[in-house]
């Protein structure tokens, strides 16, 4: 079910942007907004992993550098069922992770230093297995392209802003006129700021459900969630909230909400994905005794992870 509706949020998303462009330049709009749409998609395909890490700071790290945690992707990697990806560690205070990469052999994780040094190594280890589950699913493929063409909407509104929309192709008057530049510039990249995030929400769940079977412990998975909940609020991610459209990425909001960036969220709410992983785990016959009874996870030494 997950898979069809993602499905059909992109088509949704496809069709708002031709919609723009027929709104603000008729038939030749049209076919413009999809020469651009295809154009930006392709350079996303090829190239948002090493933008997005780069933008991050991230560091690649081996079995010399962080022998603990790529051993630990690494072992969860073939329990997956995956090819090995590319490990990463961000230096950056708040707890938090993400994947990316246009397929599972161009994969990369990421992880921060707030994250290696506040959870315990089944808690990484559940972190992990969900940002596998993203690499798994090609989450990271589907929300490169949602986030493309949302942001190449929002470019079609600027475009409406100057240039008005009032034209088709033959030079005639457009018959939505000033009400489709309106929609341009206001409806379409707020419509389509709901879409990547009704995306963005349905795939996260299905990688808490793969990544609490890959680690085979769902609580872990469900400790780690409520750490890094609470860290978020607290503990700010300057690189995210210059950047708000990456928020996504991450396995929670790293944004802390003092911006309007934060009306809206990317992710589902912890609690519901909290209560979810505790449900698999009753299934499973693992005992549940909830993430807040988890005791307070100690720092662990920078060594080891790098």
């Amino acid at each position: 079910m997950s898979v069809a509706k993602t499905a059909l949020l992109l088509a949704v998303m496809t069709a708002l942007f031709l919609a723009v462009g027929a709104a603000i330049g008729g038939q030749q709009g049209l076919i413009i907004a999809l020469l651009i749409a295809v154009a930006m998609n392709g350079f996303a395909y090829w190239n948002s992993d090493k933008m997005v890490l780069s933008m991050y700071g991230a560091r690649q790290v081996d079995h010399t550098t962080a022998p603990h945690l790529v051993s630990m992707v690494e072992r969860l990697s073939r329990r997956a069922g995956l090819p090995m990806p590319k490990v990463f560690i961000i230096d950056n205070d708040q707890p938090n992770a993400f994947a990316t990469g246009r397929d599972p052999e161009h994969a990369s994780v990421a992880a921060t230093t707030g994250l290696l040094e506040s959870l315990t190594a089944d808690e990484v280890e559940g972190v992990m297995a969900h940002e596998l589950a993203h690499v798994k699913n090609r989450d990271t493929l589907i929300m490169t392209v949602t986030a493309t063409i949302s942001g190449a909407i929002g470019m079609l509104g600027t475009f409406a802003l100057f240039f008005g929309g009032s034209r088709d192709s033959n030079g005639n008057s457009n018959p939505l006129g000033m009400v489709g530049t309106l929609l341009a510039m206001i409806v379409a990249p707020l419509a389509a700021s709901l879409v990547q995030m009704a995306i963005s929400r349905t795939r996260e769940y299905a990688a808490d459900k793969m990544g609490g079977e890959i680690c085979g412990n769902p609580l872990a998975l469900a400790a780690a969630l409520e750490r890094l909940e609470s860290a978020s609020h607290v503990i700010q991610n300057p690189q995210a909230e210059r950047s708000p459209a990456t928020a996504h990425m991450f396995i929670v909001n790293p944004l802390t909400g003092k911006g309007m960036d934060n009306l809206f969220s990317t992710h589902p709410k912890t609690a519901n994905r909290i209560a979810a992983l505790q449900q698999q785990a009753r299934e499973q016959g693992i005992q549940n005794t909830g993430p807040s009874a988890a005791p307070p996870a100690p720092a662990t030494p920078r060594g080891p992870w790098g």
